[in-house]
């Protein structure tokens, strides 16, 4: 196992009805700002909510926030943060509106201008505002880690910060708060930490066994409740825990602690989102499985376990088995609804070399957890996603 730090400050409130609990999580004299995306949290009776427990505390809401949100619409949220003096943000909705929140907060401190966050990754941060979070949609973790995508629009650049000063200070669970997500926004959601989990478990083996246990275990379980939960005519409650406490855990540091980390399926992903507008969990779709198949000899070991372990595959030479596996994975993805090749959204060849040029552009050009995945190699990968 390798050398780690671990600490993760995040408080959590799970479990039906503790939206209630923020006039406890919340400071009783704070001037509050309630981030959201678009009108579901209020159509839904979450922002009703979120606004009865926070009483009489003073506060307003900032609505707009996209998927993949950008760079530009954080600004808006900035200026208002500063012209209304609030001093605690509330960020209502999924990884994306939480992503978002986290930005914010840096940036209402950084003097200049604050994309210097995202070129140095989060480096520059010295404070942050304090934060909380109502999950609504399970799929990134953002709600109990320190990191977070931004996306800058006129730029076409999609890039990760992360800071020990933006961790969320609690995070309210409510598996209820899913039941009015649309079919491929759960979708979307079961890839998304699925990918995150393998991302952090196949590399290579360093006899971190309990951290490979817990991934196989998170893994395990999106296996056996993600299509469950779409194929269900009604929520079922346990389903939508389970879901939505597992994507927790695959991005909240604990299976990523002392093990080495790939993330090249994000980073190629991200490019993909910039240039053409594909959810973000769909890119991790395409990508993921011919990224494995290239990378078949390096990462072997902890392919033939994942094979093993989270598929069952015991029979056949190694190279059958390894192959299953990941087509097992593509398998997996399409039965949720998800395609797994760059032709079913309209791309071909010829949209291969601006990702590409995308990833040198921004300084990945030696991704994985081997550092080996080059331009080059990134130009195949995309080339066997066709």
């Amino acid at each position: 196992m390798l050398n780690f730090d671990f600490h993760n400050p995040t408080h959590i409130a799970f479990g039906e009805g503790r939206v209630a609990d923020l006039d406890r999580l919340v400071p009783a004299q704070a001037r509050v700002l309630i981030l959201v995306g678009g009108a579901s949290a209020e159509k839904n009776g979450t922002l009703a909510e979120v606004r009865q427990a926070l009483g009489a505390r003073t506060h307003a809401t900032f609505s707009g926030i996209e998927p993949n949100p950008s760079y530009e619409t954080a600004l808006r949220a900035v200026q208002q943060v500063r012209e209304g003096s609030f001093d605690f943000l509330l960020a209502v909705g999924g990884g994306s509106v939480i992503d978002a929140v986290k930005f914010i907060a840096a940036a209402v401190h950084i003097e200049g201008d604050p994309w210097s966050i995202l070129e140095k990754r989060g480096r520059n941060i010295a404070r942050a505002m304090p934060f909380g979070a109502v999950l609504t949609l399970p799929a990134t973790g953002s709600e109990m880690n320190n990191g977070s995508v931004i996306t800058h629009r006129a730029k076409g650049a999609k890039l990760p910060f992360s800071s020990a000063h933006c961790f969320p200070r609690f995070a309210v669970l409510d598996p209820t708060k899913t039941y009015t997500l649309p079919p491929q926004q759960l979708a979307n959601g079961v890839v998304d930490a699925f990918v995150h989990t393998t991302e952090q478990y196949l590399t290579y083996p360093v006899n971190a066994l309990v951290q490979d246990r817990f991934a196989e275990g998170i893994l395990q379980t999106l296996v056996e409740v993600g299509p469950r939960i779409l194929a269900a005519p009604e929520p079922v409650y346990a389903d939508r825990a389970n879901m939505m406490w597992t994507a927790t855990l695959a991005l909240n540091g604990l299976i990523g602690a002392g093990v080495p980390q790939d993330w090249a399926t994000h980073m190629i992903g991200h490019e993909l989102t910039a240039l053409h507008g594909i959810d973000h969990a769909r890119t991790l779709a395409i990508v993921l499985p011919a990224l494995l198949n290239d990378r078949r000899e390096s990462k072997r070991a902890k392919l033939l376990q994942y094979a093993e372990r989270v598929w069952g595959l015991r029979e056949g030479d190694e190279e059958a088995r390894i192959s299953a596996a990941i087509e097992r994975t593509r398998a997996f993805f399409e039965s949720l609804g998800v395609p797994t090749r760059l032709g079913a959204y309209g791309l071909g060849a010829e949209h291969v070399d601006a990702v590409v040029a995308q990833l040198e552009a921004h300084g990945m050009v030696k991704l994985g957890e081997q550092r080996d995945i080059t331009p080059e190699v990134a130009r195949r990968i995309l080339l066997a996603a066709l």
